[in-house]
């Protein structure tokens, strides 16, 4: 055994010289490139050597082939006990104790010592041709997934992960409140903006189109660049956009705004909750993972308060000139970019998913950034002298490695070379989740996410507008009707709301400084009449006849006379774009944002629900459970005549649902393996948008018309999502993948 362990010391420090010998060759001829390789070179040499003399020389206490360091407990009780691979001096790299090295890999090829340097030449030549077969790659991945749990159990579970509980939080915040923006400046918004019907639907549907290519633009690199980074990509576009859109005044810039900060934001759940299961053992993935879909619901409360504080403000204001002109609808818009500002901060500190550097070969960052957990968690339990025992751990050769394109090479071709492995590598990894292995998996799963948001996104709209829907008809119960009147020299200047004149005469009247709410005049004479500072709302003149009339300073534009004759009828100065007043609208606007409060936080119970039973039932019974519930409770709807029955159906919906929106999200995550998951998430998770656009217009549709379909439609999407969720496989108890 001694003979052994002098070996083992002559080979260390003779690859070591060698590796040091060949740096300082290579770098005069091809620079720094070779320096990365030579240390590889060193790190796997020292591997294949302790590999080897692993059976002849166990080390004390080992578990899982010697992944673990021996007698780690009177490390422990040691005072100053620190990681074996972290200790002891080398003369010549000045290396101290206490300075991370580098961890030897478990994994590496096996080679002999006994051809001297003939045999080093050997396995540097194996290292550059070195090739793992699919199943040696699905067998490092099944041995990581167990020692990565052994790992995490050891880590346990404390400060490290709620604060990146917070901090993914704020990122989930930024996809709720990026849901509820459009639709509550929208009223604003179409005034402001003189928008017309088609163009309010397309600002409506717009942000659901840009998520749904970020989901699936973002899952898809995550898997590829890391979690951290390519959520903190997708949170700047976010912010940066978001915030553009609260000046820009024209239509199109403002819909290419939200366009590109929902693409943004598209990113966010996919990333989110495929980076935080990476840091939670089995038994408080389930739990942990609802209580962070917790930050949805208070992106939402966020939002409605927000718009309840700013909107109705018409004083939070400021123009320059009538070219631009900046309401408090903007300001809105500005703070509601606030969350996702805030997770860039936040995110910064903290560090990317150690499972993604294992899986793509990088074993010394994925220590590290565990030691880093199970430091700070065991500092924070009072047990600072607890040291991390696990000095090797599995890793997942990569199988694309990256080529030196070479210095010569343009920057411009290096960059489209790039992209083009990229996009190669994203479209090898997305029809990975259409193999045999998770075909039907997938599938199911399709089918699941695309029946839920069909159904909740298209019955969550379809309540506003019913509700809206019922406070017109109320409106219009109210209606007055005018027939034949002949007006002569009056002055009006007051407001004028909710009425129908219809064969009218005016003769030298004037309509001064007041506001026309919801006025129709038909078939009407106006003869010498003056109009002055008319502000107008849902005002209309149809087949009326102007004689000699004049316009001074009026909103009163074409579009508003339909079929109108104006002979010898003059307008001057009139307004420019479309005047935003709340003073009408104040007590609506009020109603809506509360509306939309209601709603948010009624899905908290469901929320505590789900987190406390979810690793008790089970993700499946979860899931099926919930869509069940929510199908029954869509058929009480047919009894939703008035204002506060829609209000509290639409909690009561909200409130079951929700937990099974939670349960779908935690089984995405485990049915997929950690180098497809982001993938798979962000595919499913674009199809989910996708059905939402195509319920939002479905159930739109039948506004006003018939109550019927939209429930048949909605309970039966959800009898069928939960008969299909309950054929997916359980994945409660098991480790992840």
């Amino acid at each position: 055994m001694e003979d052994g362990y002098q070996n083992r010391t002559a080979f260390i420090k003779g690859a070591k010289d060698i590796a040091k010998e060949v740096k300082r060759q290579a770098s005069k001829k091809v620079g720094r490139s070779v320096d990365k390789m030579s240390d590889e070179y060193a790190r796997r040499s020292y591997s294949r050597f302790e590999e080897d003399d692993d059976d002849e020389y166990p080390m004390q206490g080992s578990q899982d082939g010697g992944y673990y360091r021996g007698d780690s407990t009177a490390g422990n009780n040691d005072e100053g006990g620190h990681s074996d691979s972290t200790e002891g001096h080398d003369e010549d790299d000045e290396i101290y104790e206490g300075e991370y090295q580098g961890i030897p890999r478990a994994d590496s090829g096996k080679g002999s010592l006994a051809g001297g340097p003939g045999s080093i030449t050997a396995g540097a030549q194996e290292f550059r041709d070195i090739d793992v077969s699919d199943a040696q790659r699905k067998k490092d991945k099944e041995e990581l997934a167990q020692q990565y749990e052994t790992i995490l159990q050891e880590c346990g579970h404390g400060r490290f992960q709620w604060s990146l509980y917070f901090v993914l939080g704020l990122a989930l915040m930024a996809d709720g409140v990026e849901i509820f923006v459009v639709g509550f400046v929208l009223p604003s918004a179409e005034k402001d903006m003189c928008l017309s019907e088609p163009n309010k639907s397309m600002l409506g549907l717009i942000v659901y189109f840009g998520m749904m290519v970020g989901a699936f633009l973002w899952g898809a690199l995550a898997d590829r660049i890391g979690r951290r980074q390519s959520l903190l990509i997708c949170l700047s576009i976010n912010s940066v956009f978001s915030f553009f859109s609260s000046f820009v005044q024209g239509y199109s810039t403002f819909l290419f705004c939200r366009l590109l900060s929902g693409v943004g934001i598209g990113g966010s759940i996919p990333i989110v909750f495929s980076y935080y299961s990476e840091f939670l053992a089995q038994e408080k993935r389930g739990e942990h993972l609802s209580w962070l879909c917790m930050f949805w619901m208070i992106g939402g409360i966020y939002a409605s308060a927000m718009a309840w504080t700013i909107i109705p403000h018409y004083g939070w204001s400021f123009q320059m000139g009538s070219a631009y002109q900046f309401h408090s609808w903007r300001v809105f818009v500005l703070v509601c970019a606030f969350p996702s500002v805030a997770a860039i901060a936040a995110l910064n500190a903290m560090p990317e998913s150690p499972r993604f550097y294992l899986e793509n070969g990088k074993h010394d960052e994925g220590w590290m950034i565990l030691k880093q957990v199970h430091d700070t968690n065991m500092r924070a339990k009072g047990h600072p002298e607890k040291v991390f025992s696990v000095t090797t751990i599995k890793t997942v050769k990569p199988e694309d490695e990256l080529v030196d394109i070479g210095t010569d090479t343009p920057v411009w071709e290096r960059y489209r070379q790039k992209i083009m492995s990229l996009s190669k590598q994203i479209r090898k990894n997305l029809l990975a989740c259409f193999s045999p292995e998770y075909k039907r998996t997938t599938f199911m799963l399709m089918a699941v996410w695309f029946t839920m948001s069909f159904s909740y996104y298209g019955l969550t709209v379809w309540f506003p507008d019913m509700i809206k829907y019922i406070q017109k008809q109320e409106y219009d119960s109210r209606t007055k009707t005018f027939t034949k009147e002949r007006v002569e020299h009056v002055t009006f200047n007051f407001t004028l709301e909710n009425q129908i004149h219809r064969n009218g005469y005016y003769f030298n009247d004037k309509f001064l400084n007041l506001k026309m709410k919801s006025m129709v005049f038909e078939d009407s004479v106006f003869e010498e009449c003056y109009f002055e500072d008319i502000t107008s709302t849902n005002t209309f003149f149809k087949n009326c006849t102007f004689i000699a009339s004049l316009f001074y300073n009026t909103d009163l534009f074409k579009y508003r006379f339909v079929d109108c004759k104006l002979a010898n009828s003059t307008f001057l100065h009139n307004k420019e774009g479309c005047v935003l007043d709340f003073s009408d609208d104040f007590n609506n606007a009020y109603m809506i944002y509360f509306i939309n409060f209601l709603g948010t936080l009624a899905v908290l119970p469901g929320n505590i629900v789900s987190a406390l039973l979810m690793d008790k039932i089970g993700r499946l019974r979860m899931l099926a459970g919930s869509s069940i519930i929510s199908c029954v409770s869509c058929f009480f709807l047919m009894f939703g005549n008035s204002e506060s029955g829609m209000i509290a159906l639409l909690c009561l919906f909200g409130g079951i649902s929700i937990a099974s929106w939670n349960a779908l999200d935690v089984v995405t995550v485990e049915l997929y393996p950690s180098d497809k998951r982001t993938t798979a998430f962000g595919f499913l998770n674009a199809l989910c948008k996708l059905a939402a656009v195509l319920g939002i217009s479905i159930f739109q549709s039948f506004v006003g018309i018939t109550k019927a379909l939209p429930i048949l439609f909605a309970a039966g999407a959800l009898a069928a999502g939960s008969f299909l969720a309950t054929k997916l496989p359980e994945t409660r108890g098991q480790v992840l993948q």
